[in-house]
């Protein structure tokens, strides 16, 4: 395992990726693919190198090895429920193809989609399933894996995620794994282990982030997101300890990236974000080795 940022996360609190992965000891990133078909810079937050020609992929990738930088999956904000889906297929077919063709290993897909809450349980899987099956199919020749984050109402369900691992049948198809997400869910502490648990033979990239509840409300149901914003903190400071999840992800034979998302930086002045990151990274390279 190896230690990694969201592009995003480190932009937070560095004026760009390269600066930002320098003092933080990194040189992986998760980056956003954007729907322009293009992939971020590294030195400059403001530009991002278009991808959709081999020529220009390979400008990228020469970008990149110039600061021996290594993409370790991307972001995709998609929506499998989409008005146009033939287009957002196309667009996520597009994501896959330049992924394999830049040897990143996984897609992080969104589990998120319009209209969900209003769905029956049934259609969405469904819609889900015959969504990710048509990446598949598309793609035989860059069978880049796929990584659904536990992620919002629907992605936080285990019944969904089986629903739809079961459906689509592959083993491209596994977790984007966020080990606070459940949590925030409103699952109690022991039953966020035991689904990071369960979960994590599918693990194919990793959300790295974590919650500071008050003591009466870590062992016992939440309303889902209950007082994130408040109590969401520095990834070592937090009610999930790290160095069980960690070992799950070791035991199932994860050898990936654990990403850096550390949703508390809002909290701080510009300033103590760098310290909160250099803490972060310290702890989540030391959980790698």
């Amino acid at each position: 395992m190896y230690a990694s940022i969201r592009d995003d996360t480190v932009q937070s609190a560095y004026p760009d990726i390269i600066t930002g992965l320098k003092a933080l000891g990194l040189s992986a990133i998760e980056a956003n693919f954007t729907r322009q078909v293009s992939l971020p810079s590294l030195t400059d937050k403001t530009v991002f190198f278009p991808v959709t020609t081999s020529a220009e992929i390979a400008e990228y990738k020469k970008h990149l090895d110039q600061y021996n930088v290594k993409i370790s999956a991307f972001l995709l904000a998609n929506n499998l429920n989409a008005d146009d889906l033939e287009d957002e297929l196309a667009w996520c077919t597009k994501a896959l193809r330049v992924a394999h063709a830049l040897g990143v290993k996984a897609v992080r897909i969104d589990s998120a989609m319009k209209g969900q809450q209003e769905l029956p349980f049934d259609v969405r899987v469904e819609k889900f399933v015959k969504g990710i099956r048509a990446l598949i199919d598309a793609t035989p020749d860059a069978p880049v894996d796929m990584g659904i984050e536990n992620h919002g109402y629907q992605g936080n369900d285990p019944n969904f995620l089986h629903g739809v691992f079961d459906g689509v049948g592959s083993s491209r198809i596994g977790m984007t794994l966020d080990t606070g997400n459940f949590y925030w869910r409103g699952h109690a502490l022991e039953k966020t282990y035991s689904v990071i648990k369960e979960f994590a033979p599918l693990a194919k990239h990793t959300h790295i982030k974590n919650i500071n509840y008050p003591e009466d409300k870590r062992n016992v149901a939440r309303e889902m997101g209950w007082e994130y914003g408040k109590y969401v903190c520095p990834i070592p400071d937090g009610d999930v300890d790290h160095t069980i999840v960690v070992g799950y992800l070791r035991d199932a034979g994860y050898d990936r990236d654990l990403c850096i998302e550390d949703e508390s930086l809002g909290k701080f002045p510009l300033e103590e974000r760098k310290n909160v990151l250099i803490r972060d990274a310290e702890y989540i390279k030391g959980l790698a080795k």
